[in-house]
């Protein structure tokens, strides 16, 4: 592969790299989008689902987005003072996020969770980061990790993790940190409803406490609803993160929350300052994407659409006698195929093979699934046939024991430098 001799991983997304699919299968580069669809580049196509891993939330080359950025494409991209869509976008964002007073752009999810923290320590003059979920590579989110290579040990202590809908472990992490703690950064929602007002008792604690709330909502933001997840749940954060799903795939993030910490900014000693935040025609894709978000049904159509491949793929694999080894967990606007061994566990070789089928009958299949408002009745319909078919050839491999046998390339989760010898 070209790539491998001149790009670390062949990718610049880790979660894209071809170690993600079944290699000699899946294709390695997608050259072309259109609605619900892709293409390869040797011409093949397929229907979606990760779409881009989340951002194209109202389909590939949409219409009113392509058309404001090339609007904008001919007035200019960088200007040498702030371009007043920089106003319309953050207005847009006030008018539609209940948390959001303030606003400031970015160009990436990082680049906004990791000002969020920053801006609580300001805030607070506490330096412990009570973390949950995935907030990007930067070194205070991995220090949590397994993923610390790199990271001094000085970083890591100041970065505590707790569990989501246990408010136990985030109990846990105030007891040990007193007066410490400056922010709690949480995804608000996972593939699992948080049970007996979780979201609800960490606003409390935070509050009772005096630590910053700050909700990651890069994917959850105008996906579960216009106003994101704290829309949906009805608790407001202090800080908000945005990115996926505001541009319709141009690089975009935002910061957004109270006016008394977004304020902090202004300040000679907190910065944060991007030569490409205010870049217009991502500007111009963002307020094209929210107002058609605002203007249409978009929400409903992904919560819609959504609950019918969920509902689908597990009434298949009730059909077949697998609800035990896969099912599909989530919500409407983004659910995930999981598959299991007879113990329990995590199951690469069946999900490989069922990837496989899907991917030779035309659907990009990666177990994750985030419809866009370009998902119609018919491709749906369409998917779950797709789904019968895969999953028929899967039982009938479950039942013969020869599932990596039917595999036609090295299974999803293998590397490039495992095939060939070396050492990962």
């Amino acid at each position: 592969m070209r790539g491998r001799d001149v790009i670390p991983g062949c990718t610049q997304t880790g979660s894209k790299a071809p170690k993600q699919w079944v290699q000699e299968v899946a294709p390695t580069h997608l050259e072309k989008g259109k609605g619900c669809r892709v293409w390869d580049v040797d011409g093949n196509e397929y229907v979606d689902y990760p779409m881009a891993l989340g951002p194209v939330i109202l389909g590939h080359n949409y219409p009113a987005v392509r058309e404001a950025v090339a609007r904008q494409l001919q007035d200019g991209t960088m200007f040498s003072m702030p371009h007043p869509l920089q106003v319309e976008v953050a207005e847009l964002i006030v008018d539609s996020v209940p948390c959001a007073e303030m606003v400031r752009f970015g160009k990436n999810g990082n680049d906004a969770t990791t000002l969020a923290a920053k801006l609580a320590r300001a805030h607070t003059d506490r330096n412990v980061i009570a973390t949950q979920g995935y907030h990007g590579w930067p070194d205070i989110w991995t220090a949590a990790t397994e993923m610390d290579r790199g990271v001094p040990d000085a970083v890591g202590r100041m970065t505590e993790s707790f569990e989501y809908d246990n408010i136990e472990s985030l109990e846990t992490i105030f007891e040990d940190n007193p007066g410490e703690v400056a922010a709690v950064v949480t995804t608000p929602m996972n593939l699992q409803k948080p049970t007996d007002d979780f979201l609800e008792r960490v606003r409390e604690l935070a509050r009772e406490e005096g630590a910053l709330l700050v909700f990651d909502e890069v994917l959850t933001g105008f996906r579960y609803a216009l106003g994101g997840a704290q829309e949906y749940f009805d608790v407001e954060p202090d800080i908000a993160c945005f990115a996926k799903g505001m541009a319709n795939g141009f690089p975009i993030s935002a910061i957004a929350g109270r006016e008394d910490v977004m304020r902090l900014l202004e300040r000679d000693d907190v910065y944060f300052s991007e030569t490409y935040a205010g870049e217009a025609m991502s500007l111009a894709a963002a307020k094209a994407c929210i107002e058609t978000i605002r203007e249409e049904d978009v929400v409903d159509h992904l919560w819609r659409q959504g609950e019918t491949l969920i509902e689908g793929y597990n009434d298949i694999a009730a059909e077949f006698g697998l609800s035990d080894y896969t099912t599909c967990e989530g919500f409407g606007p983004r659910s995930s195929i999981q598959f299991y061994d007879t113990d329990g566990e995590m199951n690469r070789l069946a999900k490989s093979l069922f990837m496989q089928e899907c991917l030779q009958r035309g659907i990009l299949f990666s177990g994750s699934q985030l419809p866009s408002y370009s998902h119609d009745d018919e491709t749906v319909e369409h998917t779950l046939a797709v789904y019968r078919e895969a999953m028929a050839e899967l039982a009938d491999a479950i039942d013969a024991g020869d599932i990596e046998s039917r595999l036609n390339g090295p299974p999803a989760g293998t590397t490039l430098r495992q095939r060939t010898g070396e050492h990962d």
